[in-house]
């Protein structure tokens, strides 16, 4: 969303006598002279007002003061809206206008129950959540309002609660999470009372919807910094709270002769530093559970330390877990199926061709072997076999490893084999022979067929 369509909002605004601003994260990120996401308005107007100066807009949350300005047709913005609910991550192009307010009580510990509009920018910012999103901006002439400090804050690195921090996380308990994953991105620090608030409430996480803490999760996951996030929730008691299965790692050991890094917890976290950035959420929610099931199968044998069926273990708490926090049922399968074929690289070296080419014909293959690199470079930094396979894939045409069908049932029941079980058993050694090289058309798998399974 640019920044010359929020100024002309902006602009709108104050043409008809309104005060309105450049607010929240967006300033934030300006300052620190990143691109913002996206840029978000805080204006005197009420919604009715600023619906009335924008006909298009269309109200989200018109209880809290919130309309959103499109650049695109209504029924576009309103479609976006309905799923906003579910992927909050969507993208619309449309800017956020929210007028100056300020909360009152908080009896679910998520939204307020009631709030007052107000023309003043400064009780709208203290009811926001940390200083460093607590500014506002006028983009034409480069003045700041800073009622929190929140410029100190940015320059020292601090995370730092608007006044009474156990304010602010009694009336969002989400905030909670929402600092951490600001330390961890722009490596920060919590600041001490903060913190310590943090610290004592975080039991009270479980009363956020379980969407919302899944989707600030997969943002501490996705940004590039879920090693140091990881740590933070650990750090805060969050971590037992929100994934108490990945906070079990912790003093897991591992042998060090294929695991040189540590327990399970550490090579979980080191795993995630090696992650593609931007990295796609399956692939990030599969790699921080591709292990979850290692704290359940640990057991010390005659030679080393084992895990034995840790991967069978893995799917069956990985699908838990993404059943708990309602990923769709797509999200899961990829996830599933991240963790359930983690350890298959590990045999590529002694796989049939026709086994290889099914291998990497596996739906998003891309994440499976991103997946691998960053298993490796966590441990034991031997990249064989992922530059075999990229390899592999560079110089196989995608024709030979999804090949057509040389045959089918009706060709079966042409050649007079009767219908049964045994169909998909010639079937299947059809195509093995077919992905090996040694069968290239019809008349030569049909002559293979009435070799091999004589009827």
């Amino acid at each position: 969303m640019s920044k010359e369509f929020a100024i002309s909002i902006l602009e709108a605004l104050r043409g008809r006598g309104f005060q309105a601003y450049l607010a929240g994260g967006c300033v934030r990120d300006l300052l620190l002279s990143r691109e913002p996401a996206d840029y978000d308005v805080a204006t005197s107007a009420t919604p009715a007002q600023v619906m009335e100066i924008f006909p298009d807009a269309y109200a989200v949350g018109v209880h809290f003061g919130v309309v959103l300005v499109p650049k695109t047709p209504p029924s576009v913005v309103k479609s976006f809206a309905e799923s906003a609910e579910e992927n909050p991550a969507a993208e619309s192009q449309t800017i956020e206008v929210a007028t100056f307010r300020s909360d009152l009580a908080y009896s679910d510990g998520r939204h307020p129950d009631e709030v007052r509009f107000t023309q003043s920018p400064r009780e709208d910012v203290l009811r926001r959540d940390f200083t460093i999103n607590g500014m506002m901006l006028d983009p034409l002439t480069s003045e700041v309002l800073d009622f929190v400090g929140g410029r100190k804050d940015l320059e020292a690195g601090i995370v730092r609660a608007i006044g009474d921090p156990e304010r602010r996380f009694g009336e969002d308990k989400l905030r909670m999470l929402r600092a951490v994953r600001f330390a961890a991105r722009f490596e920060y620090v919590i600041e001490a009372e903060t913190l310590a608030a943090i610290e004592r409430h975080a039991a009270e996480i479980k009363i956020v919807s379980r969407e919302r803490v899944r989707d600030e999760l997969t943002r501490m996951l996705t940004e590039g910094h879920g090693h140091r996030a990881f740590l933070i929730l650990d750090e805060t008691g969050l971590l037992p709270e929100v994934l108490p299965e990945i906070a079990k790692m912790k003093g897991v050991e591992q042998p060090p002769e294929f695991h040189p890094e540590g327990d399970v917890f550490q090579h979980t976290l080191l795993l995630l530093d090696n992650l593609p950035h931007p990295c796609p959420p399956t692939l990030a929610w599969g790699a921080l559970l591709h292990d979850v099931g290692k704290p359940a199968t640990f057991r010390v044998g005659p030679d080393r330390i084992r895990f034995d069926n840790h991967v069978e273990v893995a799917v069956k708490i990985a699908e838990a877990i993404c059943k708990r926090l309602r990923f769709s049922n797509d999200d899961t399968t990829r996830i599933l199926a991240l963790v359930d074929n983690h350890m298959r690289f590990g045999h590529v070296s002694r796989m049939k061709e026709s086994t290889l080419k099914r291998f990497m014909r596996l739906p998003a293959f891309h994440e499976h072997l991103a997946l691998h690199r960053a298993d490796s470079l966590a441990s034991h930094r031997n990249l064989a076999t992922y530059n075999f396979l990229r390899q592999k894939l560079a110089e196989t045409p995608e024709e030979t490893i999804r090949p057509s069908s040389l045959v089918n049932g009706d060709d079966l029941i042409a050649a007079g084999y009767r219908p049964g079980p045994k169909f998909k058993e010639i079937l299947g050694a059809v195509e093995d022979a077919q992905l090996e090289g040694q069968l290239v058309s019809r008349d030569a798998a049909l002559e293979y067929i009435r070799r091999e399974f004589p009827r």
